[in-house]
């Protein structure tokens, strides 16, 4: 038991090696001319989400050029919406073949557009404020490509069900491992992309993605063949989301979506490290239930172990969401819900090799191999 004890401990030490620091974007006490920028939202049946998203952008102090709204084959009042908002809206033309819809109409948004600056923003976001003049400031010191991870906005208690999904993907993109600042994200974030036309251009922009689920993963290494820098920050502060605030099942087939190819996108590294991490989290309350039993020293040793976890979590999850702290108390259900859903996503990668999303059947990266 003694070596299990050890065992556990040395896999709870890997999540300080994936997320030892999550910077986030900083506000300069110098006032800049700013650049032209263009958002772009892509949106498809997002009548519920626009508001919020579009509200935050007219209160900010620094104001972005134009605000692009993408309709991408919405059955709603998405564009109206967008419209009363002030938003410009640029109706997608039919999707071709061989595009997901996500990129199909952020590559029209992008042509459209007149900005120096392009960001792309999903509908489920919003900006704290002053965020966006901050992650402005942030982005002049390297330019480039710059990606911001939005601090989730949790506001029912079945969406305290994304714990671990959100940890995933935020060690997923390798930005904030312990030697983060020496080496370039293996991913950038699917919700914010700010990336100078310049440098979009030179990659080819989002037609060289036009097939990807997680197409912010795939433009990061072509951003940095180009040599052209990319950074990730934490968006606790600026950038905020609220995800799927439409139910359980939408929660369900959104997080199917993203893993059905984001294990094939993350480095194998960061996929053994996450994996051990969350196997010692497993270990850890199998040790306190066993030692329940059995009583005395186990269970002290048991309750010790559990505990490491849950101030590890509590210390993660409250950087990158407002979490419950009984969400990391009683870990043990978000994770289990994480890797049910985990084999779930791997079964249709196997065996329907499609996901459903908002009308759509999403072919996962198993079928176009």
């Amino acid at each position: 038991m003694i070596v299990l004890a050890i065992v556990i401990v040395v896999l709870w030490g890997t999540a300080f090696l994936l997320l030892f620091r999550i910077p986030t974007c900083e506000r300069s006490t110098n006032q800049h001319d700013y650049p032209k920028v263009s958002v772009i939202v892509p949106a498809r049946n997002e009548e519920r989400n626009l508001p919020r998203l579009l509200k935050s952008l007219a209160g900010e102090e620094v104001q972005p050029q134009e605000t692009i709204v993408v309709d991408d084959g919405s059955t709603d009042r998405t564009a109206d919406v967008a419209r009363a908002a002030g938003a410009t809206v640029l109706v997608s033309r039919p999707l071709p073949d061989g595009w997901r819809g996500k990129t199909w109409a952020c590559a029209q948004g992008a042509h459209a557009a007149s900005g120096e600056i392009l960001l792309f923003v999903d509908a489920d976001t919003f900006f704290e404020k002053g965020g966006l003049r901050s992650i402005l400031d942030t982005y002049r010191e390297g330019a480039g490509a710059l990606s911001v991870g939005a601090y989730h906005r949790v506001e029912r208690p079945y969406e305290e069900l994304s714990a671990f999904f959100n940890i995933l993907m935020t060690a997923g993109t390798g930005a904030f491992v312990i030697a983060g600042r020496n080496r370039p994200p293996a991913g950038l974030f699917g919700p914010f992309l700010m990336v100078d036309c310049d440098s979009y251009d030179a990659v080819g922009g989002h037609e060289t993605v036009k097939d990807k689920i997680l197409e912010n993963f795939c433009l990061a290494r072509k951003f940095q063949n180009h040599g052209i820098l990319t950074r990730c920050f934490g968006g606790k502060g600026t950038f905020s989301m609220r995800m799927y605030p439409e139910g359980v099942r939408s929660l369900i087939q959104g997080w199917s979506k993203a893993f059905a190819s984001g294990a094939a996108q993350t480095p194998p590294w960061i996929v053994l490290g996450t994996a051990a991490w969350m196997t010692g989290a497993i270990l850890a309350a199998a040790y306190l239930v066993l030692g329940a039993f059995v009583g005395g020293l186990t269970f002290l040793v048991g309750a010790g172990l559990y505990l490491l976890f849950v101030l590890q979590l509590w210390s993660v999850l409250r950087r990158i969401g407002s979490f419950r702290p009984g969400t990391a108390l009683f870990y043990p259900v978000p994770l289990l819900f994480c890797q049910v859903l985990f084999a779930r996503s791997m079964i249709l990668r196997l065996c329907r090799r499609h996901v459903s999303w908002k009308g759509r059947e999403i072919p996962t990266e198993f079928t176009r191999k």
